[in-house]
């Protein structure tokens, strides 16, 4: 079961592979493979990460920035790749444009191909010899990548949210390699939310269906902290919670949530009233810079004064693993990116829950 959830994570490839595909499938599984008591070893570890403000990068390169003339270290969080396969024979369908490169059979599934360097700017010098097969939002889908360099453990506390002085809309975060402020080893942390956002029309429609709506009975003046790092997804969740009319409070971290559910606790124990009075619930993403949303619930639920506030997670980082994860640090509820329905119902479910349980 460890070996299958490695190989399931990380490395697989789309049998069978061409004989221009056998030097790149041996390079990748020289890097990684590493003996098999390394990869039970390794990916034991691995399941406990989430309960220690911890997380995997995987580290690769788009080529060279068209500006900076320079080849930049990107990163994706390991968890939401499904595999890596060397780059197989796309087939393209008429009218598809950049930068859509075409579909690949992989083990029986079609999935779109997406050019990740001509997204952010950047022109591979040995091409695109790679596909990191990913799973967002409900949907499966590739990006081709230059080459993938390493596999990185950090602290959630290494990562940190892009300010303005980022100058692309597809960067969320930057994460620190080395554990030294100091350090310049860096890598910038894509915005996968709002790179489909932009090139998948149907990813940008916030519908509810009013018939199957019903009104929330939410105290007055009591308010959703929602933490989510991407702009997209975070905009999303704001026209969503308007349409509920549920007032909400938006943070960009876990941190800057804890922070203020910390500053709203103090002033409800200062005026003798319940937390419940200020707080109707948190809506936490799970990947964010500086504090995740398994360490944000967890925190919630380890506090006499908070462990009432309902939890919600909503994340793109779907699948049974994630659930068993979410359960494990007392959640209310999970939902997967983004069906406004759905989250509309798991609200419901959290907020009656907790109110059976205080009746």
């Amino acid at each position: 079961m460890v070996k299958e959830l490695f190989l399931s994570r990380i490395i697989k490839h789309s049998p069978p592979i061409a004989d221009n595909d056998k030097e790149i499938s041996s390079s990748i599984g020289k890097r990684y493979r590493g003996s098999m008591d390394n990869f039970q070893k390794e990916i034991e570890e691995r399941t406990n990460l989430t309960s220690s403000n911890r997380f995997e990068l995987l580290l690769f390169r788009l080529g060279e920035s068209q500006e900076e003339q320079q080849s930049e270290l990107y990163g994706i969080n390991v968890f939401k790749l499904r595999e890596i396969v060397p780059m197989p024979t796309l087939t393209k369908a008429a009218g598809m444009a950049s930068p859509m490169m075409g579909m690949a059979n992989i083990r029986g599934e079609i999935i779109p191909v997406i050019d990740l360097p001509a997204i952010v700017g950047c022109v591979p010098k040995t091409g695109l010899n790679i596909l990191l097969v990913t799973e967002y939002a409900r949907s499966t889908q590739a990006f081709a990548v230059e080459s993938v360099d390493d596999i990185v453990r950090l602290e959630w506390s290494q990562v940190l949210a892009a300010d303005a002085g980022v100058k692309s809309r597809n960067i969320t975060s930057i994460a620190r390699l080395d554990n030294d402020k100091a350090s310049n080893r860096l890598a910038l942390v894509l915005d996968v939310e709002q790179i489909l956002y932009d090139i998948i029309p149907a990813n940008r429609n916030v519908q509810i269906d009013s018939e199957k709506t019903k009104a929330f009975d939410l105290k007055p003046g009591a308010v959703a902290i929602v933490a989510e790092d991407s702009k997209v997804a975070r905009s999303m969740l704001e026209q969503a919670l308007k349409m509920m009319d549920i007032p909400a409070v938006m943070h960009i971290t876990g941190l800057e949530a804890w922070n203020k559910i910390k500053k709203i606790a103090d002033e409800a124990r200062a005026e003798g009233r319940p937390v419940s009075d200020k707080i109707s619930f948190v809506l936490t993403d799970l990947e964010m810079p500086e504090m995740d949303g398994f360490t944000l619930t967890l925190n919630i639920k380890r506090d006499e004064f908070l462990k009432n506030i309902p939890v919600i997670i909503h994340s793109s980082l779907s699948g049974s693993a994630n659930e068993d994860h979410v359960r494990k640090v007392g959640a209310d509820a999970y939902v997967a990116k983004f069906e406004a329905n759905e989250l509309e119902a798991a609200i419901h479910s959290a907020l009656d829950s907790k109110k059976a349980l205080n009746s």
